[in-house]
């Protein structure tokens, strides 16, 4: 039975659940599209609930606290009037134009990172929708949407959402987003959904006037951190688990992102995020269905995808920062905030061998502390590997994307970097064609004093963690948000056209050939030889050259003969020219020419 929030039970029967165990009395007030009050039993435990007649869906509603304040439904699932409104009764029934999608397997997974606001001049999920045949035909196997939980106003990037299971009404809301699923499903692309658990936005929460939602031991970057694990710990839990499991079982999401689950605080004997995991696999066998749980956990931990079994988490893959983070310094030069921890050649081939760079074995000069575990033992489809996100980008002051702030052959060296390594890979909406329009923090607070402190904390922060300089834009002004919209309209230049393409073929080569469609770890062999990394994939043979002039000397290569089948400098990728020679033959060691800032790919000749 549905502890939180409104479910319909019936024609025209909702029953409505809150728990508040803070308060003495609730009563539910219909304000749409009639007015009532009707008082919700009080339980032993602290959980209002009642069933409502005459409360089909799109019915709109409050609680009303011991008789004086109101306030919308912490478990909303659809707020029309914004994080203040009232809340409203959503139908679960959806008609499902691909009710037989079942999903999609990890080691096929070829992640797009979007911002529905963002991504069209429209910024609404039909929108979104009808570019998704195009990510299609460039390779991507699943789109993951940035948090779309209510946030306050129209603009922000969803991680100040109040409303955990009510997709945005400005992008289309719950009928909009489950349109979006569906679509995805019909051109045969995943949907994973970023959520944020481990806080919730200042303005409009009002979780802390109902009962201890949040704890009084922990804290976390926001402040007070939420309650996983002290006295009445349950009821907040299920609150989290009932959200996600929204997502997943009734708007048919095949996998959820976690944001910042080294935040989640939860020192218990089952932290929450082992929980959630085994509710996801309950529910994906129960439904027959692939459904995956990713954890942006940037601290290195094996035990987040250790199966349960052998005493992690059970979650299927995690994100990780160090493949970007030696890339970024290897090609920008940028040594600031975590970027002064990476930078040598060896750096990069240890992230792309070993997982992660810092695996508890090295010191860390910008965390001032030993970080990380050993990667030993897990496959490469559980790591999350990108060249870039919307926090590399937005955490700048300038909101400058890779493709800005490097020349299109070291953009194109990152992105092959990435999209041929044994991990799972992620693009960033805009990747594919270089794309530099800049993407800015950005929100829509409506209280003052709100504004003015996050304007002076993101400065802050910026240069304590970052170590960045310079003034960041408003994030309130409206043009802030507007330069970060990506504009189709604008006609397509010959260099982009040609990156997209360039990204299409390595992902049919990631897809078809049998080196590099085989994730396995054991089969890549990475070493470094200034200023090439060679990283071997079986079948594949992936030279990685990062210096300026062209490179022309011995390289140690695995026995054989090897085929070129790809060199980004070749003209056809908006290149200088290809130098890579068309065969190689290696006796454990062989002559290589390769053009600066330039990936080539071979293949074993037979």
């Amino acid at each position: 039975m549905t502890l939180h929030g409104a479910r319909v039970v019936g024609a025209g029967k909702t029953r409505f659940g809150l728990w508040a165990p803070a308060r003495s009395r609730v009563e539910l007030l219909v304000t749409g599209p009639y007015e009532k009050a009707v008082p919700l039993a009080r339980g032993a435990d602290g959980y209002f609930t009642g069933v409502v007649e005459n409360a089909p869906p799109g019915t709109r509603y409050l609680y009303r606290l011991d008789g004086g304040l109101s306030i919308p439904d912490p478990a909303s699932l659809s707020q029309p009037e914004g994080v203040a409104g009232p809340s409203e009764v959503v139908d679960t029934a959806f008609d499902w134009k691909s009710p037989y999608w079942l999903g999609l397997p990890l080691g096929e997974t070829v992640l797009y990172e979007l911002h529905v606001g963002t991504f069209t001049k429209e910024g609404t999920f039909d929108a979104a929708a009808k570019r998704l045949s195009a990510l299609k035909d460039l390779g991507v196997t699943a789109v993951e949407v940035m948090p779309v939980g209510q946030f306050p106003g129209a603009r922000g990037w969803g991680y100040d959402g109040v409303f955990p299971s009510a997709a945005q009404h400005s992008y289309g809301g719950p009928d909009g987003f489950r349109r979006f699923v569906d679509a995805a499903h019909a051109r045969g692309l995943a949907v994973v959904l970023d959520v944020v658990y481990n806080h919730l936005g200042p303005e409009g929460c009002r979780l802390a006037e109902l009962g201890p939602y949040f704890s009084d031991r922990h804290r976390n970057p926001w402040g007070a951190a939420l309650n996983f694990d002290g006295p009445d710990s349950d009821p907040v839990r299920a609150y989290f688990l009932q959200s996600a499991l929204w997502w997943l079982d009734e708007c048919r999401v095949d996998g959820l992102r976690l944001d910042a689950t080294a935040a989640i605080l939860d020192v218990s004997e089952r932290p929450f995020v082992a929980e959630l995991a085994e509710a996801v696999s309950a529910l994906a066998r129960r439904s027959n269905r692939l459904i995956h749980l990713f954890a942006e956990h940037l601290l290195n931990d094996c035990r987040v995808v250790r199966p349960r079994e052998m005493g992690g988490w059970g979650v299927d893959a995690q994100w990780g920062d160090d493949l970007h983070r030696s890339l970024h310094a290897l090609l920008t030069g940028e040594r600031a905030g975590p970027y002064a921890d990476f930078g040598t050649l060896g750096a990069a081939a240890k992230a792309l061998s070993d997982g992660w760079v810092y695996d508890g074995t090295a010191y860390s000069g910008w965390r001032k502390r030993t970080v990380g575990t050993s990667a030993a033992g897990l496959p490469g489809r559980r790591f999350i590997a990108y060249w870039q996100n919307h926090d590399q980008v937005g955490n700048r002051p300038d909101g400058s994307r890779a493709a800005s702030l490097v020349s299109l052959e070291a953009h194109k060296l990152g992105l092959g970097a990435v999209l041929l390594s044994p991990y799972t890979p992620l693009l960033f909406m805009g990747d594919e064609r270089g794309e530099r329009a800049p993407f800015h923090f950005f929100a829509d607070f409506s209280d003052e004093a709100l504004r003015r402190a996050v304007r002076e904390g993101r400065g802050r922060e910026l240069k304590a963690h970052w170590g960045w300089e310079g003034v960041p834009p408003d994030p309130f002004a409206p043009e802030t948000f507007a330069a970060c919209v990506l504009d189709e309209s604008r006609p397509p230049t010959l260099s982009g056209d040609r990156t997209a393409a360039y990204v299409r073929e390595l992902l049919r080569l990631r897809r078809e050939h049998p080196g590099l469609k085989d994730g396995s770890r054991e089969k890549t062999a990475v070493s470094a030889a200034d200023p090439v990394v060679v990283m071997g994939r079986g079948e594949a043979l992936v030279l990685l050259h990062f210096g300026e002039t062209v490179f022309s000397g011995a390289l140690k290569l695995p026995p054989g003969r090897w085929r070129l089948i790809l060199d980004s400098a070749d003209d056809r990728w908006d290149g200088p020219g290809a130098q890579a020679q068309a065969a190689l033959s290696s006796d454990g060691s062989a002559a290589v020419r390769l053009a600066p800032k330039s990936l080539a790919v071979y293949e074993a000749a037979r």
